[in-house]
């Protein structure tokens, strides 16, 4: 059954639980992993809501899908119930390529507010929230993960065109990071049924030999005060509050 759902649009998220639920269908499991990426662009574009794009796009519509689905994956009687948000090193301070300007961080919040930047930050302080609320009391694991450096992915196809040619090479001989996307979608879907990948609340990577670990959270993407401000604030541009 395919289901319609444009995450530029709070509206469309909302059909698309109100459809997925008139098709009485199980959630076991959920996967945020949309993403958009737009290095080069000179203005900033807007979803329908009015949000600045990739915030949109890469955080707030995640959130209300999330949140509106958290009631379906409760009732689900699959052994080992899921919701995964796929971040990026991009957006963990404490690792060399999260300190590439342009920096990702939330600073004051003031620019979330305002819909400006910080999606990948807001999305592992999200997971965090997640677990914080509601991992203890339903049994669902909450969790996040960075597959890789996919050097060869659309999500640059808005890069420059040197951009575009130079990197994939500079990973797979300067960096020796370079993933294809089917060690990444193997790796995501480890985290979605591995039984060993169930711990709730922790950030997984691979190193070189393939092997997940437990990644560390820099000190913002792992701020409890901060998570909680994310989740409230994202509640009110969602129309949650």
């Amino acid at each position: 059954m395919l289901f319609t759902l444009d995450l530029a649009s709070l509206d469309s998220v909302r059909q698309f639980v109100d459809a997925f639920r008139r098709a009485d269908m199980p959630l076991d499991v959920l996967v945020c992993n949309a993403a958009i990426y737009r290095p080069t662009a000179r203005t900033p574009t807007f979803t329908a809501d009015g949000h600045e794009m990739s915030v949109g796009v890469n955080h707030l519509s995640h959130f209300l899908l999330a949140r509106l689905l958290m009631e379906d994956l409760q009732k689900s009687d699959y052994p080992s119930r899921r919701m995964v948000i796929v971040g990026s090193i991009t957006g963990n301070g404490n690792t060399q390529a999260g300190n590439v300007p342009p920096k990702a961080s939330l600073g004051d919040l003031r620019g979330l507010a305002g819909g400006l930047s910080g999606a990948k930050v807001c999305n592992m302080l999200t997971m965090q929230e997640f677990h914080q609320r509601y991992h203890k009391e339903t049994g669902i694991t909450f969790s996040s993960l960075y597959p890789g450096c996919i050097a060869t992915t659309g999500l640059f196809r808005e890069h420059i065109p040197l951009f575009r040619t130079l990197f994939p090479p500079f990973q797979k001989f300067i960096t020796m990071r370079f993933v294809w996307e089917a060690e990444s979608g193997k790796r995501l879907a480890q985290v979605v049924a591995e039984p060993s990948l169930t711990k709730s609340g922790v950030y997984w990577s691979w190193n070189k030999d393939s092997a997940s670990f437990e990644n560390q959270l820099s000190q913002e993407a792992s701020d409890p005060e901060k998570a909680r401000k994310v989740w409230e604030l994202s509640e009110k541009l969602v129309g949650l509050a």
